[in-house]
């Protein structure tokens, strides 16, 4: 009986296209799961990381086209050409094609945890790009738990990075483009956020996903002269197919919806974002049990900041916000 009333704030925030805000850090969370998960997927495919970067947005996109066409509010997806054309052109190859390309590229150079970590300062830039763009300054706990956080993450990118960068290790590349991922996806946050109230969380997301996929394509595809070969992904290998699909539909079309729109819903869209932080704990966990990876004893250090996340959770006020509405219940106190 507990979970009715939410269940029915739920449908009806469905319902209505636009993530509600009282739902939008619970959205966010949970697009966090999506997000940790990726680079998971992305590994089990085997294949190279602007390829996966391609299958991903192309079929994620259509995913989403699909969606916002089942709600008559999303349905007419050519209204933001009309008037914003430039702008969500620009921002979609910017936060999508931009900012993934960096990212499964740099996944076939540095190891799941480093990207999946270095990928955790997204709040960071956030943060950076709201006080730009909005002239909304870092209260004095979002600055105290951004250090915190960023001290975390320096204890596993700079484990052995400046051995890496003097014998010219490769993984130092996949640092830089785990970095440029994390800064570009920072500010196609913020700067996406006016098109999503005019237009609407489902089909900006759907529409931006979709452009930024086609680009992702003809990145790859004309500017790296890279094939995509169709056979081998969908007929030689039974698990690379399946881990594609799985990271099109569920860590594209459903994360981007919930993370897009859960952080333009946001009263506070830097604290949401700060949810990004339990992101490397769940990669962590994934990379060590399936994909066999180790984590050394810096990189181990990592576990008590990421059980501290609920801790800085607590104390910026987010207990109270993530509570089911109505009902008093969140999930961080069971």
């Amino acid at each position: 009986m507990v979970l009715a009333n939410p269940f029915i704030h739920w449908l009806r925030c469905i319902e209505k296209v636009n993530i509600s805000p009282r739902w939008a850090y619970w959205a966010v969370l949970l697009a966090v799961f999506g997000h940790a998960s990726s680079e998971f997927f992305a590994v089990l495919t085997a294949l190279p990381g602007a390829v996966v970067s391609v299958w991903r947005f192309i079929l994620g996109g259509i995913g989403l086209i699909i969606l916002a066409l089942l709600f008559s509010e999303s349905r007419n997806l050519l209204e933001p050409f009309k008037r914003s054309a430039f702008q969500l052109l620009r921002l979609s190859l910017i936060g999508v094609t931009g900012a993934y390309l960096a990212f499964h590229m740099a996944l076939d150079y540095a190891s799941v945890i480093q990207v999946a970590t270095l990928v955790t300062t997204i709040p960071i830039f956030v943060g950076i790009a709201n006080l730009v763009i909005n002239k909304q300054p870092f209260t004095k706990v979002k600055r105290l738990t951004g250090v915190c956080a960023v001290t975390a993450i320096a204890l596993l990118i700079t484990e052995g990075a400046l051995g890496s960068l003097l014998k010219g290790d490769r993984s130092i590349l996949g640092i830089l483009l785990a970095l440029c991922c994390a800064a570009l996806i920072g500010y196609y946050a913020i700067a996406i956020k006016p098109l999503i109230a005019e237009y609407g969380g489902l089909r900006i997301t759907a529409l931006s996903t979709m452009i930024g996929g086609i680009g992702l394509y003809l990145c790859v595809t004309v500017l790296l002269g890279i094939p995509l070969d169709t056979g081998a992904v969908f007929y030689d290998d039974t698990i690379v197919w399946v881990a594609l699909l799985i990271l099109a539909f569920w860590n594209t079309t459903v994360t981007q919806y919930l993370w897009i729109g859960g952080l333009a819903a946001a009263p506070d869209i830097t604290k949401a974002s700060y949810l990004f932080f339990l992101k490397p704990v769940i990669a962590a966990l994934l990379a060590v049990i399936f994909l066999g990876e180790h984590l050394t004893p810096a990189r181990s250090l990592r576990a008590p900041s990421g059980s501290g996340t609920r801790f800085w959770m607590r104390w910026m006020g987010l207990q109270n916000l993530l509570e089911w509405p109505g009902t008093g219940f969140c999930p961080s106190t069971v």
